[in-house]
C-alpha cells in the first residue's frame, strides 16, 4: 500500500498527524539555536562577567582571612554569596539559551499539547525493537549524520584557529592581559565558527525531516475519495454512518473468533483472538476488545470451544500494539508461539484420549 500513496495529504491528514504528536522538527537545529544563543550572550555579558567575576574573587580573597568566618555559619553564609554571585552572572546566558531554543522550535512547528506522543507504547521499552532501532536505517542515517557534524566542525575549529597560531605563538613573555585578550578572540572566533556550521547542519536536517514528514503523511486516492465523501455528509449521517460501521464490524469479529486457535486474557479486562493456519508468515489478530467487548470475545470462545489463556502483560501489549487483521510483530513471537505451542499440544492430547 506504501506504493500506492501517490497523493499530497490533505489538511484534515496534517491535522490528525499532529494530535498524534507527528511533526517535523530537527534537533540539530534547536540545539544550534541554544549554541549561538549561549555565544551571542557571552559577548555581549563579557565585559559585565569580567567585573563581576573579579569582584566575587576579591571579596572571596579579601575575606579569607577573616576570623569572623572560622564557624559554619559564617563559611556558609560566604558560600552562599558566592554561588549566588555566580549563578547571577550565568542567568542571563542560560535565559537567552533558552530563549533561543524555545524560538527555534516555535520557528519549525505552531505550538501544540498534545498528550499522544508520550503515551506508553510497548515497542518503546522493547528489547528487541530498541536493538532494530539501534542497527536499523534511521541509526546508519543518524551515525552519519554524527560523523558529518563532527568533522564539519573540525574543518571550522581549523579555519578559526590556523589563522590565529602566529599570533598565539608570539604570546611568550606577554602580560596576562594581553594572553587573556588573544585567547578570549581566540575562543569567540571558533564559537562563532562552531554556531554557524552547527545551523548549517541544523536547516539540511531540517529539510530532510521534513521531507522524511511528508512522505509519511502521504495517502492513496481512495482515502482522498472516501475522505471527501465523509466532508460532504452531515454530522449526523456521518455519526450513524460510524455506528453501522462499528456495529457490522464488531458482528464480524464476533463471528472470526470462531475461527481462532486461542484467546488470549487480562484475565477480565483484555481479550485477544489469535489465529495461525499457516498461510500466513505470522500469527494474526482476528478479534481484540477491552472490558465488555473482552467479555463477550471469551463468551464466543467458550461457545465455539476455543482456549482461553490467561497471559496478563501479553493480553495488555497486543490489544494496545496489534490490530484487527494485523500479523504480530517480531518483538511478540517468542510469547505468543509459546502460547500457540501449548495449546497446540494440549489439542493433539484430547484427541489422542477421544481417538
Amino acid at each position: 500500500m506504501a506504493d500506492n500513496r501517490t497523493e499530497k495529504p490533505t489538511p484534515k491528514r496534517r491535522d490528525e498527524a499532529r494530535k498524534k504528536g507527528q511533526i517535523a522538527r530537527s534537533t540539530d537545529l534547536t540545539s544550534a539555536a541554544v549554541l549561538l544563543g549561549g555565544v551571542v550572550a557571552v559577548v555581549i555579558t563579557a565585559p559585565t562577567m569580567l567585573n563581576k567575576f573579579a569582584d566575587v574573587l576579591r571579596v572571596g580573597l579579601s575575606q579569607s582571612g577573616d576570623t569572623h568566618l572560622a564557624g559554619r555559619a559564617g563559611l556558609g553564609g560566604l558560600a552562599s554569596w558566592g554561588m549566588m554571585s555566580v549563578l547571577s552572572i550565568a542567568a542571563p546566558i542560560a535565559i537567552t539559551a533558552a530563549a533561543a531554543g524555545l524560538v527555534a522550535n516555535l520557528v519549525q512547528n505552531r505550538p501544540r499539547i498534545t498528550g499522544a506522543a508520550v503515551k506508553p507504547q510497548w515497542s518503546r521499552i522493547n528489547p528487541r525493537t530498541g536493538f532494530k532501532r539501534l542497527v536499523g536505517t534511521k541509526a546508519l542515517f543518524d551515525a552519519g549524520k554524527t560523523l558529518t557534524k563532527t568533522a564539519v566542525v573540525a574543518v571550522a575549529a581549523f579555519l578559526a584557529i590556523w589563522p590565529r597560531l602566529t599570533n598565539l605563538g608570539q604570546l611568550a613573555g606577554s602580560s596576562p592581559g594581553q594572553i587573556l585578550e588573544q585567547l578570549a578572540g581566540a575562543v569567540m572566533t571558533l564559537a562563532m565558527y562552531v554556531c554557524v556550521a552547527f545551523i548549517m547542519i541544523g536547516i539540511i536536517d531540517f529539510a530532510w525531516q521534513r521531507y522524511q514528514h511528508e512522505k509519511s503523511l502521504k495517502m492513496t486516492k481512495e482515502e482522498i475519495r472516501q475522505e471527501s465523501r465523509q466532508s460532504d455528509l452531515a454530522p449526523e449521517v456521518r455519526g450513524a454512518i460510524r455506528r453501522r460501521r462499528y456495529a457490522q464490524a464488531r458482528k464480524r469479529m464476533m463471528a472470526d473468533v470462531a475461527t481462532a486457535d486461542v484467546v488470549v486474557t487480562n484475565p477480565t479486562h483484555f481479550a485477544v483472538a489469535l489465529r495461525y493456519d499457516g498461510s500466513r508468515p505470522a500469527p494474526e489478530v482476528v478479534a481484540k476488545g477491552v472490558d465488555l467487548v473482552a467479555a463477550a470475545i471469551r463468551k464466543a470462545a467458550e461457545e465455539a470451544s476455543v482456549p482461553v489463556l490467561q497471559n496478563p502483560v501479553l493480553a495488555r501489549a497486543l490489544y494496545r500494539e496489534v490490530e484487527i487483521g494485523q500479523m504480530i510483530p517480531d518483538e511478540f513471537f517468542a510469547a505468543v508461539a509459546e502460547v500457540l505451542a501449548f495449546v497446540f499440544r494440549h489439542a493433539g492430547r484430547r484427541r489422542r484420549m477421544a481417538a
